[in-house]
């Protein structure tokens, strides 16, 4: 009946250092830093917690998908974000969030809609009495 919320990574399982610059879709599992720059979307895979974070002087052109997303940089494209986003003092997002569960933080600056996606609801039944 309840859905258990994953929770996010404490721990970066990749890096892309600040010098790293990527032409080309990323792929990742668990935890991923961005500290460079990425011109393709950038996903986590399918089916498993993970989290995403672009820091300060990051920046993703394209969009951005994962469990747990924290931002500080740069970024150009969708970002959905399955459960929680965060959005620091930092964070530039020119395109439309989806998420579960934000915090945004004074400085933030969001260009494009914002989408709430609550819990799942599941149409019940009513049967009449006889």
């Amino acid at each position: 009946m309840f859905r258990k919320q994953s929770k996010p990574q404490n721990r970066i399982d990749s890096l892309i250092g600040a010098t790293t610059r990527i032409e080309g879709n990323v792929f990742f599992s668990g935890g991923l830093r961005v500290d460079g720059g990425v011109r393709g979307n950038v996903a986590a895979l399918p089916e498993q917690p993970a989290t995403l974070v672009v820091s300060e002087h990051a920046r993703v052109d394209g969009e951005v998908q994962a469990t747990h997303i924290v931002v500080n940089g740069t970024i150009n494209g969708s970002v959905h974000a399955q459960e929680t986003l965060e959005l620091q003092a930092g964070s530039r997002v020119k395109g439309d969030v989806y998420y579960k569960s934000i915090e945004i933080q004074q400085g933030a600056v969001i260009e494009g809609r914002m989408v709430h996606h609550g819990p799942e609801v599941k149409a019940v039944e009513l049967k009449l009495a006889s």
